[in-house]
């Protein structure tokens, strides 16, 4: 079967599925949305080229086909973050042993990873587990909550993250929408606990004395107390599903007053990205003392997330 078919079949199978309340999951990863986890990619509901998550929104791509639970940075993999099974079962297969940001096999996209069986046609896939972190074996009953593993960035995975797939006799279920033919669609989800829809948003935000490397932003850039002699004061803003349209407000507030107020326009959809302002030093020295630095992400003129960091400029 064809890519153009699968495609063309999407909504004839999300038809076909069972009412939500058949099956209940909880929350697969021990973080808090909004908090230390968001919501990078959902199901893609758009049965053509495009894609569009199930409030028509675009985080998605094309024929994704599960929900994906970011972690904002390597360091917070690094310290672990639980995996955890949505729904009692019996694990049907694992995997275990693929590293972590690395290339991988052909016909290992998910890495390490654990599919469990409910019973009544009912699995969940838990994919991109870190190696060496899978705490079950196949046969093994488990339990809402239990541990399988921890989130990692194993397989074909650009940054780390739980992709969580559901499926009911072999068709794919978007938890969020099980019954939707299309996106925007209203219904019942099958999650035991309401989830904030979080539409993009503000994952880290810091002040250096330089423009940073994205991928130093990624792996979890401090944000230390700078010398008076610092060459530059810079904000920078981590973003997750930033909008064309969508603008960050910048403020940097020193000692003496305003340091840096700045409105960044942002002229793509991305996934993720970042965006930095500041000022070069022209004084002798930063006025010493405490430098509060804010973003704010606007969209459609209203606020839609903001982050705030202090720090001391020293002597």
């Amino acid at each position: 079967m064809t890519a153009k078919m699968i495609r063309a079949l999407a909504p004839l199978l999300m038809a076909l599925a069972p009412p939500a309340g058949a099956f209940e999951l909880a929350f697969p990863a021990g973080c808090t949305l909004g908090q230390d986890c968001y919501i990078q990619q959902y199901h893609d509901h758009d049965p053509g080229p495009e894609a569009t998550d199930y409030t028509c929104g675009p985080l998605s791509y094309d024929g994704h086909d599960g929900t994906d639970i970011a972690l904002p940075t390597r360091a917070a993999m690094a310290a672990g973050v639980a995996v955890l099974a949505a729904a009692p079962g019996v694990v049907k297969g694992l995997r275990d042993g693929v590293a972590d940001a690395a290339p991988f096999p052909t016909g290992q996209d998910c890495g390490n990873g654990v599919v469990i069986d409910h019973g009544n046609g009912w699995e969940t896939q838990y994919c991109h587990l870190k190696q060496g972190s899978v705490r079950v074996t196949t046969g093994e009953t488990v339990t809402t909550g239990t541990a399988l593993g921890q989130i990692g960035q194993s397989g074909r995975a650009e940054f780390p993250h739980l992709h969580f797939a559901v499926r009911h006799e072999g068709a794919k279920i978007d938890p969020f929408a099980p019954g939707a033919t299309a996106c925007g669609a209203a219904g019942d989800d099958l999650w035991a606990s309401d989830l904030p829809h979080q539409p993009g948003g503000i994952l880290g935000l810091g002040l250096t004395d330089q423009v940073p490397e994205f991928d130093a932003i990624k792996s979890g850039l401090p944000s230390p107390d700078l010398p008076a002699t610092a060459p530059a004061l810079v904000v920078w803003a981590y973003l997750f599903g930033p909008r064309a349209g969508d603008a960050i407000l910048f403020d940097l507030i020193g000692p003496e007053g305003a340091v840096v107020t700045e409105r960044v326009q942002i002229e793509k959809t991305q996934a993720l990205a970042f965006r930095a302002v500041g000022r070069k030093l022209t004084l002798p020295t930063w006025p010493p003392g405490r430098y509060t630095a804010t973003a704010t992400l606007m969209r459609d003129r209203a606020e839609l997330s903001r982050q705030e960091i202090t720090l001391t400029v020293t002597p």
